[in-house]
């Protein structure tokens, strides 16, 4: 067991004006399973890299062990499994490996092959089983559920809990309530440490936020009463001295007395007063909301939008699921549900219009509006003002959600390209709620994408009740707005 420390960690990109990490300290077990969560862009993959070494930062990180990033970049992907294997973990026996995929429901035969011909899924599940056969080693695991299917996600849990030793990045709240023992969190302006999972440390910083804000409405009444109390008291002291002058024979030794006693007695409600300001400004520092949401969802005349028959998606010749039959009513909200590589995301963009090989039958009532989210997002460049004119969706109204989602102001001058990937997301997500639509289509929305953001996506869902067809693995998302699954 050793210790990870990390003191007065100050780091800012050259290009940015503000420091990403400010006169941070903590220090982390090695022996641990840490989950590292914190909003889209706070640092999570900065501080990973910051691990590395691969950037210069003020203060120190001390550890004793050596670290390894996932995902690992292949370089050549051409090569068999077991030789990319081999030279991630030189020193692990060939049944040490055969015994790790089988914990990861991986057959040995995947070994032989081409490792650029598995399914990202597959690759996913080896990396991670040769980077943990490296004794002594430290994992820095970054997002690994974004190409895993639901059983995948259960089975690399389960996997995860077994092991120790590193940090998870993820925003799957199921995930990592089944793997991780501690969580590392990136606040608005702290960096906490905490033993449990996500559901032990999300019912403590919820309970925190309340008494917070509870602390914060008593603090603001104390603070007006106190103000008020010292204006009147104030007011009092100037009168009674003036009455010392011009009134006639008066004790002005006991007047003066009296005013003086009240003006003391102003200045210590004053210092109170100053005492509970202070107080004040720590609280809420680190509170998170999430403002409300909303949909531009059409009515359409028909009850019925669209229909599959007897379809599956076809590539060279060959069918890539079985074939699917179902009928997209209004108000439906539809999880297509099935492992990686089952033709979900090609069932997707068949009911988007994409011309794809395909048999069976697919019928769209006339007039009926789409607005579609795809799964990638490399596509997305330029400026935010100049997507929103080339996708004909109001400007202001599009930046007026992304605020809500958490962008910051300085973001909207900002080229796409250099967004974290879970901006990204966000971008297509605000663009749809722009959109009206009679029926919208999400692939996989929530990768990268913070867990508070998820759960205002959700919210605005239930509220608004759109007719959608989504795939999404994360379960906790899915059960909550699911009104029917479709396995594939």
């Amino acid at each position: 067991m050793s210790m990870i420390k990390v003191e007065n960690l100050t780091f800012s990109y050259p290009s940015s004006y503000d420091n990403i990490f400010e006169n941070v300290s903590f220090q982390i077990d090695t022996d641990w399973k840490l989950g590292f969560i914190g909003r889209n862009g706070r640092g999570k993959t900065t501080f990973l890299n910051l691990l590395l070494g691969k950037y210069e930062y003020r203060g120190s990180i001390k550890a004793s062990v050596q670290f390894d990033y996932f995902p690992y970049p292949v370089s050549d992907k051409s090569r068999p499994a077991s030789e990319v294997l081999k030279n991630l973990c030189p020193q692990a026996q060939e049944w040490e490996i055969v015994r790790e995929l089988s914990y990861l429901e991986l057959d040995d035969t995947l070994l032989s092959r081409p490792f650029m011909t598995l399914s990202n899924g597959e690759q996913t599940k080896m990396l991670l089983a040769a980077l943990f056969l490296n004794e002594g080693h430290f994992l820095l695991i970054d997002e690994p559920t974004n190409h895993l299917d639901s059983r995948g996600r259960e089975v690399v849990s389960a996997y995860l809990s077994r092991k120790k030793s590193f940090i998870l990045v993820s925003h799957d709240r199921n995930f990592l309530d089944g793997c991780v023992d501690h969580i590392l969190s990136l606040n608005r302006s702290t960096i906490e440490v905490q033993k449990g999972n996500f559901s032990s440390w999300m019912e403590n910083f919820n309970r925190n936020q309340e008494f917070e804000l509870s602390q914060n409405e008593r603090l603001k009444k104390e603070i007006g009463d106190m103000k008020r109390a010292a204006r009147r008291t104030s007011a009092w002291s100037d009168r009674t001295e003036a009455s010392k002058y011009g009134n006639g024979p008066v004790d002005r030794g006991f007047v003066g007395h009296k005013a003086s006693k009240m003006m003391k007695r102003s200045k210590a409600i004053e210092t109170r007063r100053q005492r509970a300001i202070a107080q004040k400004s720590k609280l809420l520092k680190n509170v998170e909301t999430a403002e409300e949401l909303k949909f531009s969802a059409l009515t359409h005349y028909a009850d019925a939008l669209a229909s599959f028959s007897g379809v599956s998606a076809v590539y060279n010749g060959t069918a890539v699921c079985k074939p699917v039959s179902f009928t997209v009513r209004q108000g439906d909200r539809i999880a297509l549900d099935g492992r990686n590589g089952s033709g979900k995301t090609s069932l997707l963009k068949l009911l988007a219009g994409a011309h794809i090989a395909h048999t069976g039958t697919i019928t769209l009532s006339s007039g009926v509006v789409i607005s579609y989210i795809p799964q990638d997002t490399s596509h997305l460049r330029g400026t935010l003002s100049a997507f929103a004119r080339e996708n004909c969706i109001d400007e202001s109204l599009f930046k007026a959600i992304l605020r809500k989602m958490d962008f910051e102001r300085v973001q909207f001058e900002k080229n796409m390209q250099d967004f974290s990937s879970g901006q990204k997301k966000k971008v297509l997500i605000a663009k749809s709620l722009c959109e009206q639509a009679h029926l919208y289509i999400w692939d996989e929305p929530l990768n990268f994408i913070f867990i508070y953001s998820r759960m205002q996506i959700e919210q605005v869902i239930k509220n608004f009740s759109p007719t959608m067809v989504f795939v999404e693995h994360d379960k906790a998302f899915r059960d909550a707005i699911a009104t029917k699954t479709v396995c594939v």
